[in-house]
C-alpha cells in the first residue's frame, strides 16, 4: 500500500455543472480555458472521473461525506446534507485543521446544524432550507415547463445574480488566500472555493459571451428528433424537462451555447483571479490544488439539456490535481469520483487516518497519479425525475447503466467514446451485463435502495402538506444565491 503523501495545503476549486469536454486541454476546438489548461499542464488530469450523482444537492452531499448517495440518504435537491453524517470537515476540524468554505454548498442550510467548517463565507443552501420540493414527485407527467422556458429565455449577453455571486466569490477567495492563509502555520489548511458557473441562467458577462456569438460553434450530437435514444428513461427525462421543444430555430441554439461557452470562460477567468491570489500570498510550494465540478451538463446531446443523466455529458466531470508530489502533465485513466476526491482531502494535509475512522470508500487521488490504470470501479447514482432508481458502475473500458423498470445501458468507452452504441440489449454482450450486475449487487441493493429512497420521499411530501400541495409549488429553475453584499 503507498505511503501517506507529504502534508500540505490544499485549495479545491469547484464549479457547477461543467461538461467535462468543454475545455481547452481535452479537446475542444472552440472554448478557451487558459487558466484551466496551465493548472492541468502542472499536474495531472483524471480522465475517467465521475460524480457520485447527476444532480447538485446528492453530489454536493457526497463530497462533503465521502460517502455514496446510498449511505448519505441525500437523494434529490429537496433532501440535503444536515451535517448528521460525519464529514472530511469534521474530521480535520477536530484535528486541528483550519478548514474555509467560500461560496455554494447546497446544504440544508439551518442555523443549528454544524457541518463541521471553520468558516463559511458567502455560503449557498437550498432555498429556505427545504430546496426544491417539487423533485419528489417522481411522475413521468410532470413537466418542468417554466424552468425549461427560462433556460433559452436567459440566454445570451449580461449578468446574473449568479455571475455577480462569483464575482463575489471570487474576491473572497483572493482576499482570504493573501490575509488568512498566510497566518495559518499549525497545520495544512483547506480552502474549498465554490462557483456557480457555468449552471445555467446562461446568462454570460459580454466580454465572454460575444467570444463565441456569431462563431461556427460545435454542434450537439444526436440532436435531431430521429438520431435520440429510444430508452425509456431518455425519454421521460426528455419529456419532463422539457428544454428543446423552447428552442425555435437555430439562432436559439447558438445562444444557448455561446451562454454556456462564455459562462465556462468567465468561470476561468476566476479560477485565474484565485490562483494568482496563491501565488502571491508565497504559499504555491506548500499547497496542493484541485478543480472539479458537481456534474456536467448535457449541453444539447441527445435533445437533452441539464443533467440528470448517466451519459459522460452529464455524469463525467472535469478534475484536476497539481501540486507537491504530483505529476505534472499526466493523465490518469483510472474511473474515480467525487468520493475519492474527499479521501485525497484527508490523505493530503497529513489526516490519511480518517479515511478509515470514517468508513470512506476512496481511494486518495495521491495514490493514484502516476501509477497505471486500476481495475475499480467508479459508481453514480439517481433517484430523482424518472420512476424509478438508477445505478452506474464504470469500468476502466465498459460504463453499465442499470435501470430498475427499464433495460440497462453499457456502452464500450474504449471503441465508442462518443456513447453511439448501446450494448444494453445486445445478446453478444449478456456475459459483461451479467458480470456487472454481480459487482453492483455486491456494493449495494438496488432494489432496496430506490424503495428506501421512495419511502423518504414519500414522508417528505407528507411534511410538506402532501402531493397536491407539492404539485402546485412552481418547478424551480436554479437556486438564488445569497443576497448581493455592497464593498
Amino acid at each position: 500500500m503507498p505511503g501517506a503523501a507529504k502534508p500540505t495545503n490544499l485549495l479545491v476549486i469547484m464549479s457547477d455543472e461543467h461538461n467535462k469536454f468543454v475545455l481547452g486541454h481535452a479537446g475542444h476546438p472552440v472554448i478557451a480555458t487558459p487558466h484551466l489548461d496551465a493548472l492541468a499542464a502542472h499536474g495531472t488530469r483524471f480522465t475517467a472521473a465521475y460524480t457520485p450523482s447527476p444532480i447538485c444537492v446528492p453530489a454536493r452531499a457526497a463530497f462533503a461525506t465521502g460517502l455514496p448517495v446510498h449511505r448519505t440518504g441525500c437523494w434529490d435537491n429537496a433532501i440535503a446534507y444536515d451535517g448528521s453524517i460525519p464529514s472530511w470537515h469534521h474530521a480535520l476540524r477536530a484535528r486541528g485543521h483550519h478548514v474555509a468554505s467560500i461560496g455554494k454548498l447546497h446544504f440544508k442550510g439551518h442555523p443549528q446544524e454544524d457541518y463541521g467548517l471553520s468558516e463559511a463565507i458567502l455560503p449557498m443552501h437550498i432555498t429556505g432550507g427545504t430546496g426544491d420540493v417539487t423533485m419528489l414527485i417522481r411522475d413521468p407527467d410532470d413537466i418542468r415547463e417554466v424552468a425549461a422556458r427560462k433556460l433559452i429565455a436567459d440566454a445570451g449577453p449580461g449578468e446574473s445574480s449568479y455571475t455577480l455571486y462569483d464575482r463575489q466569490v471570487a474576491a473572497a477567495a483572493q482576499v482570504w488566500l493573501r490575509e488568512t492563509a498566510p497566518r495559518l502555520r499549525d497545520r495544512p489548511w483547506v480552502l474549498f472555493v465554490s462557483m456557480v458557473a457555468p449552471h445555467f441562467p446562461l446568462t454570460a458577462p459580454p466580454e465572454h459571451y460575444y467570444r463565441y456569438a456569431g462563431r461556427d460553434l460545435p454542434r450537439p450530437k444526436l440532436a435531431s428528433p430521429a438520431e435520440r435514444p429510444d430508452h425509456p428513461y431518455v425519454q421521460t427525462y426528455a419529456k419532463r424537462s422539457d428544454h428543446w421543444r423552447h428552442f425555435k430555430g437555430e439562432a436559439d441554439l447558438q445562444r444557448a451555447l455561446a451562454g454556456y461557452f462564455g459562462l465556462v470562460s468567465f468561470m476561468d477567468e476566476n479560477v485565474g483571479k484565485i490562483l494568482a491570489a496563491l501565488e502571491a500570498s508565497g504559499l504555491v510550494g506548500e499547497t496542493r490544488v484541485a478543480y472539479t465540478s458537481d456534474h456536467g451538463d448535457n449541453l444539447g446531446t441527445r435533445g437533452l439539456w441539464g443533467k440528470a443523466t448517466m451519459y459522460e455529458e452529464s455524469a463525467g466531470i472535469p478534475l484536476i490535481l497539481a501540486g507537491p508530489g504530483v505529476p505534472a502533465g499526466a493523465a490518469c485513466g483510472t474511473p474515480v469520483t467525487l468520493c475519492d476526491l474527499s479521501a485525497t482531502i484527508l490523505d493530503g494535509v497529513g489526516a490519511r487516518d480518517a479515511i478509515g475512522e470514517l468508513g470512506l470508500p476512496g481511494a486518495s487521488l495521491l495514490d493514484l497519479a502516476g501509477a497505471p490504470v486500476r481495475e475499480r470501479l467508479a459508481l453514480s447514482e439517481f433517484h430523482t425525475y424518472g420512476p424509478d432508481g438508477i445505478t452506474m458502475l464504470r469500468s476502466p473500458r465498459y460504463k453499465y447503466v442499470h435501470y430498475i423498470g427499464a433495460p440497462p445501458q453499457l456502452f464500450d468507452l474504449e471503441a465508442d467514446p462518443e456513447e453511439l452504441n448501446d450494448l444494453g440489449r445486445d445478446n453478444a454482450h449478456a456475459p459483461i451485463r451479467a458480470e456487472f450486475e454481480r459487482a453492483m449487487r455486491a456494493m449495494l441493493d438496488p432494489e432496496a435502495v430506490d424503495a428506501r429512497a421512495k419511502a423518504d420521499q414519500a414522508r417528505m411530501i407528507a411534511h410538506h402538506g402532501g402531493e397536491a400541495a407539492v404539485r402546485a409549488r412552481e418547478r424551480a429553475a436554479y437556486t438564488p444565491p445569497p443576497a448581493a453584499k455592497g464593498g
